[in-house]
């Protein structure tokens, strides 16, 4: 049976890997710059997955894919920041929540910034990270799992 991550982000972790293993030794900066925001968006679709899933079921309908698309980067980013929030969540889901913060801004200071150089060692950790992350993810419990997407992609509003 098919993870909730899907194979996109399966697909796009061996992506990240493949851009890696072109020149092991000494990957360029662009094949280093395209891992890093790859492995980023592989956990963005891993969650994004786990949303539509978990809220509209699996079938692939209208409200799943307006699901799928509704994660917002900075929501998602803030939400998975606020300390205060995050608290009542398990490790697997803090992990996970810790992860995408440091991926987007790993993503971001490359992208934006050519002063910024990427290490090997550094965007295989990352890389590492990502995979983790996913795995974490989807070890979660179910109903952990529901209420951090639901978290994640609505606004919080106190009853």
């Amino acid at each position: 049976m098919e993870k909730a991550s899907d194979l996109r982000a399966r697909d796009l972790m061996a992506t990240a890997r493949g851009l890696m293993e072109l020149d092991p030794r000494l990957p360029t900066q662009a094949n280093q710059r395209r891992a890093l925001s790859t492995a980023y968006y592989a956990v963005l679709h891993a969650l994004a997955r786990s949303a539509a899933d978990l809220l509209i079921g699996r079938k692939r309908t209208a409200a799943w894919h307006q699901a799928y698309r509704a994660l917002e980067h900075g929501h998602a980013k803030r939400a998975c920041q606020n300390k205060r929030a995050m608290e009542g969540f398990p490790s697997e889901i803090l992990e996970f929540a810790g992860t995408f913060v440091v991926l987007q801004d790993a993503r971001h200071q490359p992208d934006y910034s050519l002063e910024v150089s990427c290490e090997r060692n550094g965007t295989l950790a990352a890389i590492d990270r990502a995979e983790q992350a996913i795995s974490q993810l989807e070890g979660a419990n179910i109903e952990h799992r529901r209420d951090f997407v639901a978290y994640t992609l609505f606004k919080r509003r106190l009853p």
